[in-house]
């Protein structure tokens, strides 16, 4: 499959067990098919914080997304439901290791678009940093 034009719904949550936060990002970007899954990629905004940065968001089988940013802020977060993946996760004041285990990945990706649901949760020194969850809605663009 080539790369496609898509447009790109994303909501992100996240919660650290007493506040909760959702952001909500229309986009464009590209879409393909790989050797194991799909991989979704889009420009960053001002909006989400991440601005001179892409994101690749790459299924892995049923089971693992890999989460891939590049340009001002680098990460590479592995979310895996079957097991903890210990990942560097970028921002603009610093970059940190940090724990990552999947809770829940819910492809419902086709050549045609379609949603990914990642949930996961995410530690720093085996201390609890909170709950997230990414909402992605792929569309092919006419």
């Amino acid at each position: 499959m080539i790369k496609k034009d898509v447009n790109i719904k994303l909501i992100s949550t996240q919660s650290d067990g007493e506040d909760s936060s959702q952001t909500e990002v229309f986009t464009e970007g590209s879409y393909e098919k790989t050797a194991e899954g799909y991989r979704i990629s889009y420009e960053e905004s001002e909006a989400t914080g991440f601005e001179g940065s892409t994101t690749t968001l790459e299924t892995v089988g049923s089971s693992m997304v890999v989460m891939e940013r590049t340009g001002q802020v680098s990460s590479n977060l592995v979310i895996d439901t079957k097991e903890k993946h210990h990942c560097v996760y970028g921002t603009p004041y610093g970059t940190f290791e940090v724990g990552v285990k999947g809770r829940r990945v819910d492809s419902r990706l086709s050549e045609d678009g379609g949603s990914l649901v990642v949930q996961y949760v995410v530690d720093v020194n085996s201390g609890y940093v909170g709950d997230f969850e990414v909402a992605v809605d792929v569309r092919l663009r006419q």
